[in-house]
């Protein structure tokens, strides 16, 4: 769906995400223009070291869509703050969640 930071793939669906460590506090920030797309701003208050910010997206996600923690991954930009999620499932079902909670939560 274009506009939306999110894609359809094979064995599920990839996020991009603008993540904020160190914020004053957890949650969406609507969404950033990127050169490749859109991205879903989200901030956390946790530092980016050790991979606690990287675990405190996937919490703060997994809440949010009421999808699994298991089901989520860094898929690239472990140390970046452009990061793609994957979540593992059916691509159809989790557009539909993903689509709803965007129309919902932040349009």
């Amino acid at each position: 769906m274009p506009g939306r930071p999110f894609r359809c793939v094979a064995d599920g669906v990839t996020v991009s995400v603008r993540l904020t460590p160190k914020a004053k506090k957890p949650g969406f920030n609507g969404t950033q223009a990127q050169a490749d797309g859109m991205a879903l701003k989200v901030g956390v208050t946790e530092a980016p070291e050790r991979n606690r910010a990287n675990n405190a997206l996937l919490a703060l996600l997994s809440r949010a869509w009421r999808i699994p923690k298991s089901a989520l991954r860094v898929d690239s930009g472990q140390t970046s703050r452009n990061k793609l999620v994957h979540i593992a499932g059916d691509p159809d079902q989790l557009n539909e969640t993903l689509c709803d909670w965007m129309t919902t939560q932040h349009d």
